[in-house]
């Protein structure tokens, strides 16, 4: 790590009982609703979690890597206990360093998640931005995220075997699609819990400078940074939103950029805000998942208002479109469906 590894915790506000929905970006539930909702969606996961052996990827985990603890990266399990304390997660996931050169961190798993950082993010990020790294993957357990990623990458690896059979393998490629749709949105999620744990803006986006290549982040200028994102949503023309969408479509996570842009806005909104002086939702208070229509709601909610707010050069001709069908729409029913209030429908 690039700080000293013992600072003195700093009052944090905790969030107890915390929904997940307090920090869950909009579409991120509506992906996941939309997911759900797939012809054969189900039938997958269920095979899927009949082969696969989470009992032996812990064993793997345990034999290949460090499990962090009081005597192994003792810094790691305090970050590891007070990031599950903040949030209020009801085990405190375990924590495995694994050696790799890149900037890596993930949590996988299905009955009993478990979260692995690579030797890169360890020696490369300090402590508050480990802190919120950390934060992150505890969103995904509380979210239940793990469950999906994990048959995500066990789809993708079975897709590769299963190339013999194009209809199984272009059945199983849809569904990749939708989850790596999802899973973008999900990672929006996470660094919102990521800035709850660490409730350090600063240094979430100092994590999210070096992700994008500042090996030094003081050699970063952070207005020049986030105006990066402004341009690339703006982009110069059609052409630019065309390969922005051929781009993302194998991209697992969104651009490190764009994650940073977002991320400020939502830490000077006045939804993080409340969250901190404790209006939150509570986890007892969610209502069984059975019925995804409100998600689906506030997900075309918010697509419509980054839509209206976007500067894309295709985003916006499509809102143009839109908003001129609409209004054409509302003429025709104001000269021919107008009467209807007096009773001459």
């Amino acid at each position: 790590m690039t700080e000293e590894i013992e600072p003195v915790r700093r009052a944090a506000v905790r969030f107890p009982g915390i929904s997940p929905r307090a920090y869950e970006h909009p579409v991120d539930r509506g992906a996941l609703a939309t997911l759900r909702a797939m012809p054969g969606f189900a039938q997958v996961i269920k095979a899927v979690s009949g082969f696969y052996n989470e009992r032996g990827e812990r064993l793997m985990a345990l034999a290949s890597s460090i499990r962090v603890g009081p005597k192994q990266y003792p810094e790691l399990d305090r970050l590891r206990h007070e990031c599950a304390e903040t949030l209020d997660l009801p085990a405190v996931p375990n924590l495995f360093v694994y050696q790799d050169p890149r900037l890596q961190a993930s949590a996988l798993g299905m009955d009993e998640p478990f979260i692995r950082i690579s030797t890169a993010l360890v020696d490369q990020l300090s402590h508050e931005s480990l802190r919120f790294a950390i934060g992150h993957e505890m969103g995904h357990v509380l979210s239940g995220h793990a469950v999906y990623r994990t048959i995500m990458v066990r789809l993708i690896n079975l897709q590769m075997s299963m190339s013999w059979t194009p209809v199984s393998a272009l059945g199983i490629r849809a569904i990749i699609a939708a989850l790596s749709e999802w899973y973008r949105k999900a990672e929006l999620s996470c660094d919102r819990a990521g800035l709850l744990c660490g409730q350090d803006p600063t240094a979430a986006l100092r994590a999210q400078i070096q992700l994008a290549g500042g090996v030094d982040p003081s050699r970063i200028d952070i207005p020049s940074f986030l105006q990066q994102g402004a341009e690339y949503e703006a982009g110069e023309d059609i052409r630019d939103s065309l390969l922005k969408l051929k781009y993302v479509e194998t991209e697992t996570h969104p651009f490190a950029v764009v994650r940073a842009t977002q991320l400020q806005k939502w830490a000077a909104s006045e939804e993080y805000r409340a969250i901190l002086t404790g209006e939150y939702p509570r986890r007892d208070d969610d209502a069984p998942a059975t019925d995804w229509k409100d998600d689906l709601k506030s997900a075309a909610k918010s697509y419509k208002d980054s839509w209206t707010a976007s500067a894309d050069p295709l985003t916006k001709v499509f809102t143009d479109v839109g908003e001129t069908v609409a209004d054409t729409a509302s003429k025709v029913w104001a000269k021919f469906g107008g009467g209807s209030e007096n009773g001459n429908a």
